[in-house]
């Protein structure tokens, strides 16, 4: 039977030797619960990486997984699916994992319904249904999502934790030795300003090499257009996320302004999200990141984005795999995928976390074909577990 029995969601914690990102700057210490704020983009980040993990059972003994972020303060997540949403689960048909997250969506519609922690935990619970449907029809979510369009999906190497641009360029470089050839730093880890950090990256990477700027939403739009102008010479990919994500009508300035594509969505939680930005004209790139959509969700977006003509580049940050392998499969059904994010910082150390099933080699992710997400969690992240 394909009704959920029941499901529970934990906290893993993964220590890690740096922060996310890189090395913290001075006046970056953390405090006494591993939190730290990076002055140059002001958002809090934790010394470890954190996620949470859902477990659900069906009636008949098919497991699914689901996983959101679990960066800052877990428990409230856990708290709002252990002790509230979980109920409103059990009993239900994983093969109806849309219409449950439509139930749940408007369950809270007048209490924060459409951001934060609350459609994080719902993402966990979407992922975890569709992984239990395609493990109880025995095919990959891709085949549940309208059919498998693709085998392989080209992969960007995000972020150069390195501390300085003769560093990043090396490193970037050794991307580029492994098959990779394109490539993503993070502004506020940029020592010289945005153009000399293009300028040293093209001229190590030569100029066939794709080279993005994430912009983590702290400039003004003028700000913003003056340093993605500044760049353009040195052949920028895309300028990712250059203003505060509410303000829509600097977003749109931006793109009218520069001839650079203009990426964002990351932070969305919906298609509602997604559509203002479209309507807008302010972006040309979306991003969505499967931690905060949920499988529902990203499909949502990335339908709405092809009926624009947008092209899509999903995020996918810091897990143990699991949301990242239902990014790919939610991936391989769209028409507009271009490339997918590859953090190789987490990706690389977590390998032990889930079984063979994500693949990422000479610049491309391959994609599973085993039943669900096509990955399963190993006993090494079980045991790490907790609440």
């Amino acid at each position: 039977m394909s009704k959920v029995k029941n499901l529970e969601a934990f906290v893993l914690t993964i220590p890690r030797d740096e922060p996310y990102l890189g090395g913290q700057h001075p006046g970056e210490g953390a405090n006494d619960k591993g939190y730290f704020v990076r002055q140059q983009n002001r958002t809090v980040y934790p010394i470890m990486d954190r996620t949470v993990v859902l477990r659900l059972e069906t009636e008949s003994g098919v497991v699914g997984w689901g996983e959101t972020y679990g960066l800052v303060a877990p428990q409230a997540v856990l708290a709002l699916i252990n002790e509230f949403m979980a109920d409103f689960v059990v009993g239900r048909d994983v093969f109806d994992a849309s219409v449950v997250h439509e139930d749940l969506y408007n369950m809270m519609r007048f209490r924060g319904y459409n951001g934060g922690y609350y459609m994080d935990a719902l993402a966990a619970i979407d992922i975890a249904l569709w992984d239990a449907a395609g493990r109880c029809a025995n095919l990959p979510i891709a085949k549940l999502l309208g059919g498998r369009r693709r085998d392989e999906i080209p992969a960007y190497i995000s972020g150069l934790p390195k501390p300085t641009l003769t560093e990043r360029a090396e490193f970037a470089h050794s991307w580029q030795e492994k098959g990779f050839n394109s490539f993503k730093f993070a502004a506020p880890m940029a020592v010289d300003s945005l153009a000399e950090e293009m300028d040293g990256l093209r001229s190590v990477l030569g100029p066939t090499a794709k080279i993005a700027s994430d912009m983590h939403w702290n400039r003004s739009a003028g700000e913003a257009i003056t340093e993605i102008t500044e760049m353009e010479p040195h052949g920028l990919w895309f300028a990712e996320a250059p203003v505060p994500t509410e303000d829509v009508n600097g977003l749109a300035e931006i793109a009218r302004k520069v001839k650079t594509p203009i990426a964002v969505g990351e932070e969305w939680r919906t298609v509602y999200d997604a559509q203002m930005r479209i309507n807008a004209r302010a972006v040309h790139i979306i991003q969505p990141e499967m931690g905060h959509t949920g499988i529902t969700q990203f499909m949502r977006m990335g339908l709405a984005a092809q009926a624009a003509h947008l092209r899509i580049i999903p995020h996918a940050t810091i897990g143990s795999g699991i949301f990242l392998a239902a990014s790919l499969q939610a991936s391989a059904a769209l028409e507009g995928i271009v490339c997918h994010e590859f953090q190789h910082s987490i990706f690389c150390r977590n390998t032990g976390l889930i079984s063979e099933g994500i693949t990422c080699e000479n610049g491309h992710y391959q994609i599973d074909e085993g039943p669900g997400l096509g990955i399963t969690p190993t006993e090494e992240l079980i045991s790490q577990l907790s609440k």
